[in-house]
């Protein structure tokens, strides 16, 4: 069987019967869950049992766990700080902040793997250039070369655990004062301006991501739609230029950004079409996500297929029973 297209989310800490239905609908890949879906971890592990369980196909269950103030989940978790600390800490002993990298990565994926969690969507690759609020101290750095060293550090802490990492959100939202969450956001620079900034760590870290998020920010010198909705950025210049060969997960169709697709049906649709292997749907009401999930007519490729389940976590790596590493406080 193969990964159903689309991710949702849950209105609670246990399942209600819409939702039981709709985690058995064959378009369901996968689950995104929030901090309205937490009390502590014994909590947590029981509603990920009930997901799998209920669903009983194969599921991804994700989070938003990047440190600092994307942070889902906060009692029984070691609270991380946001990505600009490591950067800060480059500055003063590179080697020292990239192990301080790897340790966070360690121990941020140990934690959610421990809860039978596959991913957390991170790390953020945008370049913090002082000028969109929204990426801010999520970004690293604002330098692509440092962004790379200290992403590929994080990554590789996530890696050793048995999680895969997913670079966000692609081309690059940095440059961009518009929080694509509430309202249109545009970029004017051209693709080389673009190569020869914000690309660099996509580029460069092809071959660590597991998967790649796009943004839902309009390039308009590049495409006229979002890079989401557009196979000239994910199929031509992701796949193609870049050379990556991961899954691709949108970002949540319900943000401002999204809305320039139309309906969710066709937001769907057009996020799939450009070569998106799975998208994401929350915040809408359950009888809207059924509505939805009944007229997507769209089914995940066999390579698709390959690509999200080689994002399955490994929550029999042994690595994760060792002793923590040491986290420089936050």
């Amino acid at each position: 069987m193969h990964y159903g297209p689309l991710m949702i989310d849950l209105e609670g800490t246990t399942l209600n019967p819409k939702e039981r239905a709709l985690l058995q609908h064959p378009a369901v890949g996968g689950v995104i869950l929030f901090t309205r879906n937490y009390i502590d971890k014994a909590s947590l592990k029981a509603l990920v049992v009930e997901i799998r369980t209920v669903a009983n196909k194969p599921i991804l269950i994700a989070v938003d766990h990047e440190g600092g103030r994307v942070w889902r989940f906060h009692k029984d978790f070691t609270k991380l700080p946001a990505a600009r600390r490591y950067g800060q800490e480059f500055k003063e002993d590179p080697e020292a902040a990239k192990k301080f990298a790897q340790n966070a990565g360690w121990v941020m994926a140990a934690e959610l793997l421990d809860c039978e969690i596959d991913l957390s969507l991170a790390p953020v690759l945008d370049l913090d250039k002082g000028v969109s609020a929204v990426i801010g101290d999520r970004a690293f750095e604002r330098d692509p070369k440092i962004v790379s060293q200290l992403a590929k550090a994080f990554i590789d802490g996530m890696n050793s655990v048995g999680m895969q990492a997913t670079g966000k959100h692609f081309p690059g939202h940095g440059s961009c004062a518009p929080d694509s969450h509430f309202s249109e956001a545009i970029d004017d620079r051209t693709l080389d301006e673009m190569l020869n900034e914000d690309l660099i760590p996509f580029k460069e870290l092809s071959a660590s991501l597991g998967a790649v998020m796009p943004s839902h920010v309009v390039y308009p010198k590049v495409d006229s739609v979002p890079a989401g909705y557009s196979k000239r950025w994910l199929q031509d210049i992701l796949r193609k230029q870049l050379g990556f060969n991961g899954a691709i997960i949108s970002d949540c169709l319900s943000m401002k950004g999204a809305a320039i697709g139309g309906d969710f049906v066709v937001r769907a649709r057009m996020a799939l079409d450009a070569g998106c292997e799975m998208v994401i749907l929350c915040q809408q009401e359950r009888s809207l996500m059924q509505w939805v999930l009944d007229n997507l007519d769209r089914e995940t490729s066999a390579e698709s297929h390959q690509r999200l389940s080689r994002l399955v976590g490994n929550f029999q790596n042994e690595k994760r029973k060792l002793k923590r590493p040491v986290l420089v406080e936050s």
